[in-house]
């Protein structure tokens, strides 16, 4: 159940900033970011896939689920943990991506995919989204927007809340610790607003704000990414225990060599 909010400026010298959190069950193991070869990203130790990262030539990719009724879930028989490295690791532009996946989409659990990429040339920087349950390859349009578990932009409490923090956050300065700021957010939306997604209200009501805690699954990971023409790519990752407190300092892509 993550949460991603991002700022899509192509024509500027800092083209995409993000906030995100990676919400799972506590006991799913996982490793924090780091670079991983040319690639900065947490590792998910079950299935081996990623949830967010970042390369350094300027590519970009982040992955969540689509809420679905239990009974109705189909898991796939591919982990979508194995999108984001896809993409980072290949050379097809976000569109070519995109376009590809959806041709191969049905062999993965409901999910949201965002990748772009950032370069010195604004004409080719690219930001493109994709979703298998009724979300046909696009581009994203310049702005401020918010992916959750449901479609870009669908207007649940929680992500109307965090863009609304994020373009705060932008007018602020928007850097790293400003962007962590943004998804750590406990504020408890009221039941009449919460959308019914076919799951119940406990779990409903467990996954409305922006950052999740429970002693059994919340958020395990919040990122920050900035996409700098100039500077390049950076990251900065805090993990988080079960009682919402931080696990150790931020991991950060730019102290890294």
């Amino acid at each position: 159940m993550c949460i991603v909010l991002l700022d899509w400026q192509p024509a500027s010298p800092t083209p995409l900033r993000v906030a995100a959190n990676r919400d799972e069950f506590h006991a799913r193991p996982a490793e924090s970011a780091r670079w991983r070869g040319d690639i900065f990203c947490g590792l998910d130790l079950t299935a081996g896939g990623t949830w967010l990262g970042i390369h350094r030539n300027g590519r970009f990719a982040v992955v969540t689920n689509y809420r679905e009724p239990i009974t109705g879930r189909q898991p796939g028989e591919r982990s979508r943990g194995l999108l984001p490295f896809a993409f980072l690791e290949g050379e097809q532009t976000p569109e070519q991506f995109s376009h590809t996946l959806a041709a191969e989409q049905h062999h993965y659990g409901a999910f949201n995919v965002l990748v772009g990429t950032v370069t010195s040339d604004s004409a080719a920087d690219s930001l493109w989204y994709l979703g298998n349950r009724d979300a046909p390859p696009q581009a994203v349009t310049p702005g401020i927007h918010g992916l959750c578990n449901g479609l870009l932009d669908e207007p649940w409490p929680k992500v109307q809340r965090a863009k609304q923090n994020l373009a705060t956050a932008i007018t602020a300065g928007g850097d790293l610790d400003q962007l962590l700021q943004v998804v750590n957010d406990h504020h408890q939306p009221a039941d009449s607003e919460l959308p019914d997604t076919g799951v119940g209200m406990d779990l409903e009501r467990l996954v409305a704000p922006v950052f999740i805690q429970s002693e059994t699954y919340g958020t395990r990971a919040s990122s920050a990414v900035i996409m700098d023409r100039e500077q390049g790519p950076q990251m900065q990752e805090q993990v988080w225990q079960p009682d919402g407190n931080a696990a150790g300092s931020p991991n950060q892509s730019f102290t890294v060599t």
